[in-house]
């Protein structure tokens, strides 16, 4: 005991009083224990600090993966018959040094990334901490990043890393940014960084990246290039050049002003960049296999991008096997029935088409200047002025204007081959087969045009549903429509007197497709018809929407046509039955959608009314190719801009759109209607199938349900006759038997009309 430390008082009180001594003795017991605790607590979290990173420590990957990356393997596409109709993988996967790296790629990486990345030792702890504060202040652990070029090179190197949001995962990827720096130069980590990242649209290294956006070497990339890719590298979906432009060129302006903040571009060059258009010419240098159907395999790529992601693979290199709905021997008739059309339909437009006539000069203009802009000596120029000379003289060079009229004024389409029970697409075409399509537009999918009468098929179906009999009639009496001070007039009819609902349909009759929406189908109700038999697309609620005139893509009215085949009911498309991994263990299999559209009975009803269309209408030109029961639709928009047949057997739908990627350039002739342009397409094909010996498929009939029967139909009322009706005999749906005409007929009128097949010049429909 210190004697210094106590009073005389104190003192005495203390060996005296032997509850005050003990007391005493306790707390400072009390406190040393305390003390103690405390030593053995921090030594405890050192040590199991120390354990933790020495456990981390032995879990990360070594460095010598650099030295030894994982083996690629390409993915392959298989048809259902078991061909090999495709491969996905990286061609340009060679690595480039960073002498072969633009420096302004160099200089854009670091400015928007990390611009304190010679400084620092693979983590930039003041930018955590400034990066932490923000995310406390602004509520969100994820909105202010603080990552480094070296740990996203770790991230992007070592996929055990991980991507999530944890403490754990940035500990790792701190401690694997340091090695790194230990192991390589500042030079190196940048070279393996951006010979590493991904840039979207399957390129991994800027060389695949400038290959695949620009169709040039990554030494060749221009300032506003290399600001592009860089841009990119944030959200390679979100900033996609193709697909999200004004995104695109947000972040490259963006990436160009903080390069100009950080002194690596002059005033003058950001002035130029920021204002230079996109240059993109994309090449898809990983799939360079000849494929049979190479839209239908684009379009499983764009599907299976997102699929591969979600389940933690590498499209281009981790060797999944991809099966497909498509059937290989349906593409080659599908293939074979487009060439033999256009071999003759093309030269029928050249025939008709004359760049000289009025208004076509403009068209023409319009397609020089976009060509000169994707030109590869275009995109090259580093100034105004001498993108301006390019363009002037390519503006006078014969050759360049020759190709460009070519180009614009091939014949395009769309082509798309399904099983309505199953939703599987067979086959599909989606651009000119004698044209290469190197991943360009795909005109079954991503397509939106006017229908013109291939619409008319749901107004009939909502009349069907409404309990009306295809006998009923409606009056062919010139029609016009006052809309908002306005007057429409469809051409197309009008000749007087009235006509069946299914021979309106069947010789697509305008005038009664607008009156019957007018008075037994209204817009509204068929607009959420068509929704539910598989129109995505918005419509507009007019009445030229019975004429065609909202927009819709090929594949989607094709799936809608199904729903008439299947029985009323809707099943969803699909591409892909399942996908493996490179051992065949399965990732995911994949089953349709399904709902009930409209009863079996209205379904079979339409289907009825549609073998007209072939057997006597507007698609007889389908019968010199195939003569089994069918059912279609023809469609021809205004002025003969576009052309389309929809037809199914009890098997098979298909679907045909001709057209042109400028829609101002029209077949603008008889020639151009839907019947003799599209028609003969879905004819030959299913001629060419159903004759194939490889296939056994039985003839087939649209099976009548017993809850429909035929029956004495007054045309007046379209309810069943009272004896007294000016009646047809046609189909009826039996519940409705009970509902008989309340009127006393005296006498029935003639019913006469000269309609014909053909349209009036400028007509919507047919």
């Amino acid at each position: 005991m210190d004697n210094n430390k106590y009073s005389e008082e104190e003192l005495d009180k203390y060996f005296s009083d032997k509850k005050y001594r003990q007391k005493k003795v306790k707390r400072k017991n009390t406190f040393s224990g305390f003390l103690y605790s405390a030593l053995l607590i921090f030594i405890g979290v050192v040590i199991a600090g120390c354990a933790y990173l020495f456990y981390l420590s032995k879990t990360l990957p070594s460095l010598a993966e650099l030295e030894n990356p994982k083996l690629e393997e390409a993915t392959k596409i298989y048809s259902v018959d078991g061909e090999l109709i495709d491969k996905f993988f990286l061609k340009n996967r060679t690595k480039v040094t960073l002498d072969n790296i633009p420096k302004d790629m160099v200089n854009a990486l670091i400015a928007i990334e990390d611009k304190k990345f010679y400084d620092h030792w693979g983590v930039d702890v003041d930018r955590i901490f400034k990066a932490f504060i923000k995310n406390i202040l602004s509520g969100s652990l994820t909105r202010e990043g603080a990552s480094t070029i070296t740990q996203q090179l770790a991230r992007n190197l070592y996929k055990d890393i991980g991507t999530e949001i944890s403490f754990n995962r940035k500990l790792r990827e701190a401690l694997t940014a340091v090695q790194i720096e230990r192991t390589y130069t500042k030079e190196e980590i940048l070279a393996y960084y951006l010979n590493t990242v991904y840039f979207g649209k399957g390129a991994y290294g800027v060389e695949a990246a400038a290959q695949t956006y620009f169709n040039k070497t990554a030494k060749e990339l221009t300032l506003d290039e290399c600001a592009l890719l860089v841009g990119v590298l944030k959200s390679p979906a979100n900033y996609d050049p193709v697909d999200k432009p004004d995104n695109a060129i947000a972040r490259r302006n963006l990436v160009l002003n903080e390069m100009y903040a950080e002194d690596f571009i002059s005033k003058e060059n950001l002035d130029i960049a920021v204002n230079d258009p996109l240059k993109i010419s994309l090449k898809k240098d990983y799939a360079v296999f000849n494929s049979p159907a190479p839209q239908f395999t684009e379009y499983i790529r764009q599907l299976m991008e997102g699929i591969a992601e979600k389940h933690g693979y590498d499209l281009y290199r981790d060797g999944l096997k991809v099966y497909t709905t498509l059937d290989s021997r349906f593409q080659k008739h599908a293939t074979d029935a487009v060439v033999k059309q256009l071999s003759t339909f093309q030269k029928s437009f050249n025939g008709y088409w004359n760049w000289n006539s009025p208004g076509r000069k403009e068209i023409l203009s319009d397609a020089i200047s976009r060509n000169i802009r994707f030109s590869e000596e275009y995109k090259k120029a580093k100034t105004e002025e001498e993108r301006k000379k390019i363009a002037d003289r390519l503006k006078g060079d014969k050759k360049f204007i020759d190709s460009v009229k070519i180009l614009t004024s091939t014949v395009q389409v769309g082509f798309v081959v399904m099983n309505p029970k199953t939703g599987e697409i067979k086959a599909m075409v989606g651009s000119n087969p004698t044209s290469i399509f190197k991943y360009g537009l795909n005109h079954v999918t991503q397509i939106k045009r006017q229908p013109g009468s291939s619409f008319k098929p749901f107004v009939y179906a909502e009349a069907i549903i409404k309990g009306y009999s295809p006998g009923y009639k409606i009056s062919n009496a010139p029609l016009v429509v006052n809309t908002g001070g306005t007057t429409w007039s469809p051409k197309g009819g009008g000749t007087g007197g009235s006509i069946s609902l299914r021979d309106a349909l069947a010789k697509s009759v305008n005038v009664v497709a607008a009156r019957t929406s007018m008075e037994i189908a209204p817009i509204s109700d068929v607009i959420k018809l068509a929704h539910k038999m598989g129109i995505n697309s918005e419509l507009p609620n007019v009445i030229s929407l019975s004429l065609g005139a909202g927009e819709v893509t090929p594949l989607e009215i094709t799936n809608a046509f199904g729903t008439f085949a299947n029985e009323g009911i809707w099943v969803e498309p699909i591409a892909i039955l399942k996908i493996e991994d490179r051992n065949g263990k399965v990732i995911e299999e994949f089953h349709p959608q399904t709902r009930e559209a409209m009863s079996e009975e209205s379904a079979y009803i339409m289907s009825d009314m549609m073998q007209g269309v072939i057997d006597y209408g507007t698609a007889t030109s389908v019968r010199q190719f195939f003569q089994r029961p069918a059912a279609g639709k023809t469609g021809t928009s205004q002025s003969y801009t576009d052309a389309w047949f929809i037809g199914f057997t009890p098997q098979f739908v298909a679907g045909v759109w001709l057209g042109f990627d400028d829609a101002r350039v029209k077949f603008g002739g008889s020639y151009g209607q839907g019947g003799t342009a599209a028609a003969p397409i879905w004819g030959r094909f299913m001629g060419k199938l159903y004759s194939d010996d490889q296939f056994d498929f039985p003839i087939a009939y649209f099976l009548m349900p017993e809850t429909v029967e035929e029956a004495a139909v007054c045309t007046v009322t379209g309810m069943r006759s009272n004896g007294s009706c000016p009646a047809v005999t046609d189909l009826a749906i039996k519940k409705n038997s009970s509902k008989k005409c309340n009127i006393y007929h005296y006498s029935a009128p003639e019913e006469t009309t000269g309609e014909t097949a053909d349209p009036p010049a400028g007509s919507v429909g047919f």
